[in-house]
């Protein structure tokens, strides 16, 4: 499923940490860390207005939403 390939394929790198790219469609990472307000306000001063922020869990760990 392409729409969770960053979740699958970045796991890794970006376990248990928010990450906010372009847009729904354009998954390019622009900016990550702990913090959503800190990850957004990065992504702003790069000049994006309304990025898209995720959340990637740390491999096996549980979730409920």
């Amino acid at each position: 499923m392409p729409q969770f390939s960053l979740i699958n394929n970045n796991g890794k790198q970006y376990g248990g940490q928010y990450v906010a790219v372009k847009s729904f469609s354009d998954r390019e990472v622009i900016s990550h860390g702990k913090q959503p307000a800190s990850v957004l306000k990065e992504a702003n001063e790069k000049g994006y207005a309304e990025p898209v922020l995720l959340f990637i869990p740390e491999t096996n760990m549980v979730h409920i939403y």
